[in-house]
């Protein structure tokens, strides 16, 4: 260990030097030491989120939000609106809020197995066997699928129209019997039987007066919207070939009728079912 007093003494004046030597570079060049402050911190506003509003503005507000809201409460003092939570700590499972949903076919499930029971007698054993049972296919449609459908719909849709258009186009029919009730169609059926009966004591069989054949039949006739006879048919025979084709016969010596009523409801063939009566005296009755 060095305990010259030299170079103690050396060591000593060095230091002073030292510290002369920054106390004069301090005072010459005004070199100056001060403790840095902390960055001033950016302004801010405070906004509440409230869940009411009730549209008029208080006079000294003691919260900012985003709506203006007067009274409400349950403290007497400014406390500052809270959203609290609805259970102490977050939920797994959201609340009532809907949830989106999955769009599409539903994912077909696996089909449930059925076990059989069988037993043998000899053996005394049970057997299970898996039976799996027909589920519908619940697979997505593909685009193939789709395309097939939508052209089938379009056939359907021609086809009904096409229906429609030929239902629209057939004549309108009107059926009339002795129990007519309407004026215009019971007029003319009067008319036309008075025609009938004229032309059927003028023209009446000279074969049925031979054999002195009497009887009645049931007859139908169609006509078209300017008189003339479209259909003759018999609905109920009268047992007699000759009455059956003498009463068709006086249908068409009797023609042209007079045109249908074009007042009222007009149709474009009328149908009249009358009775025909062959009497005794060779006198002909249609009723």
């Amino acid at each position: 260990m060095n305990s010259n007093p030299a170079n103690r003494s050396a060591d000593r004046l060095g230091v002073t030097f030292l510290f002369s030597l920054i106390a004069h570079a301090v005072l010459v060049l005004g070199i100056t030491f001060s403790i840095a402050e902390s960055a001033p911190s950016l302004p801010a506003l405070d906004v509440i989120l409230v869940q009411s509003a009730s549209g008029e503005a208080p006079e000294k507000a003691d919260f900012l939000a985003q709506a203006s809201n007067s009274g409400g409460g349950e403290s007497d003092k400014a406390k500052r609106p809270t959203d609290p939570l609805s259970s102490p700590i977050p939920k797994p499972v959201a609340g009532i809020t809907p949830r989106p949903t999955e769009t599409g076919a539903p994912r077909p499930t696996p089909p449930a197995k059925t076990e059989l029971l069988t037993t043998r007698s000899a053996e005394r054993s049970v057997e299970t066997a898996s039976e799996t049972p027909d589920r519908p296919d619940l697979r997505a449609p593909t685009e193939r699928e789709i395309i097939e459908r939508k052209l089938e719909m379009a056939r359907l849709a021609q086809e009904i129209q096409r229906e429609s258009e030929q239902y629209a186009k057939r004549p309108k029919r009107k059926y009339i019997s002795a129990n007519t009730k309407e004026y215009e169609y019971a007029s003319y059926m009067a008319a036309w039987v008075a025609r009938i009966e004229r032309i059927g004591n003028l023209n009446y069989p000279d074969e049925a007066r031979r054999q002195d054949l009497h009887g009645q039949l049931v007859l139908t006739v169609g006509l078209n919207r300017d008189g003339s006879v479209k259909s003759v048919d018999i609905i109920q025979p009268s047992g007699h070939r000759i009455l059956d084709d003498a009463a068709i016969r006086i249908v068409h010596l009797a023609t042209p009728f007079n045109p249908l009523p074009t007042k009222g409801e007009v149709v474009d063939e009328l149908y009249i079912t009358r009775t025909w009566q062959f009497l005794e005296g060779n006198i002909l009755r249609n009723r």
